[in-house]
């Protein structure tokens, strides 16, 4: 047995499914996801960096865990809540258990949980810290673990220490490793383009080197606020390349142009929120995974102009700048998991880089 406890003082107890936690304790931020299936995708997210995740969908690991699906080689998140774990994956692609997986990452997992009133009390209390712990923790040892500080560098952690370079016959695309899925990388790849990921760190000088034709901004963890010095090289590299960003690159790209970002309540994660092109009038569809958003009324003073709403809250789903061929959205138009409403974005980007 194991137990989640959260820094409200509330405590949950269940089954361990992952890896045991003998002495020893796993904190993070706890947040919830709607999706009813991905949870091998959502579990190899770096974007889910230090936040122990709660599956709102009842059953988890039923069409089991296969080597295809992985969004990035070592998971970085600090534990995993569900309802129920299947024991067994019924799919013929399923290769071991989602509890083998958990096990393998040395993640720790808590099973027997009623996840919906616990998604509940994070939607009215919003976010917060929680840590898992063996059953004989005591609430004092809790106490004291949960007033600690979280971690603050998730994107220093998770982004690739040395440029990778991805051959292909098409445009030459740097991609900016905030701590990126696999997928968009796949579908750079897919559609033919030489791909190089850099450091999130990388000067201009580095990526001018390669001669890119475009520069693509990747999706990440924790708050875009906390890398600064990636603003000015934004900035300038867009004067030069078309470029293309996705969720944290979203929110830097914003930062870089003049607007501003906050934390949300409970953040959006999930596979279907509804999002509004504002040109094209079309409701799309959207996979997201992301606790702060752009500020609406920032954007009013920046050289951004917004291009998509969430149908839910209004938030500011996409950006534009007014007069460079750079633009920008909140959600995931790779998807992985959730719906591919969105994948003619990569088109547009590389169509942009075709006229300019």
């Amino acid at each position: 047995m194991i137990k989640l406890i959260l820094e409200t003082g509330e405590e949950y107890v269940g089954e361990s499914i992952g890896s045991p936690i003998d002495n020893i304790y796993s904190l993070g931020e706890l947040v919830f996801n709607t999706s009813m299936t991905g949870y091998q995708e959502i579990l190899s997210d770096p974007s889910y960096c230090d936040q122990i995740v709660v599956m709102t969908y009842p059953l988890i690991g039923n069409y089991g865990v296969n080597k295809d699906d992985f969004e990035s080689l070592s998971p970085a998140l600090k534990g995993m809540v569900v309802r129920e774990c299947a024991p067994i994956g019924s799919n013929w692609r399923n290769e071991y258990s989602l509890s083998e997986l958990l096990k393998r990452f040395k993640i720790p997992g808590i099973a027997g949980i009623d996840t919906r009133e616990l998604t509940k009390k994070i939607r009215d209390k919003g976010v917060m810290k929680a840590a898992l712990t063996p059953i004989d923790f005591s609430l004092d040892e809790a106490k004291k673990i949960l007033s600690l500080p979280l971690q603050s560098n998730q994107i220093q952690r998770v982004s690739t220490k040395s440029p990778i370079h991805f051959p292909g016959e098409g445009e030459r695309i740097i991609l900016m490793d905030f701590g990126y899925k696999k997928n968009i990388l796949r579908s750079l790849l897919k559609r033919n383009c030489d791909v190089v990921v850099v450091p999130w760190d990388a000067s201009v000088e580095m990526i001018q080197s390669y001669r890119p034709q475009g520069i693509l901004l990747s999706n990440g963890p924790g708050d875009p606020k906390g890398v600064p010095e990636v603003l000015p090289v934004i900035k300038e590299l867009q004067k030069s390349y078309p470029m293309f960003a996705i969720c944290m690159g979203h929110q830097l790209f914003a930062l870089a142009n003049g607007a501003n970002t906050e934390k949300l309540k409970f953040g959006h994660r999930g596979a279907n929120h509804p999002v509004k092109d504002l040109k094209l009038g079309k409701v799309f569809m959207s996979s997201q995974n992301h606790g702060y958003a752009v500020t609406t009324e920032s954007v009013a003073n920046s050289e951004l102009e917004v291009t998509q709403i969430n149908i839910n809250d209004k938030t500011v789903e996409g950006l534009k700048h007014k007069t460079l061929p750079s633009f920008s959205v909140q959600y995931h138009p790779e998807a992985c998991p959730g719906p591919e409403d969105t994948a003619w974005l990569f088109d547009d980007f590389l169509s942009s880089i075709r006229k300019n």
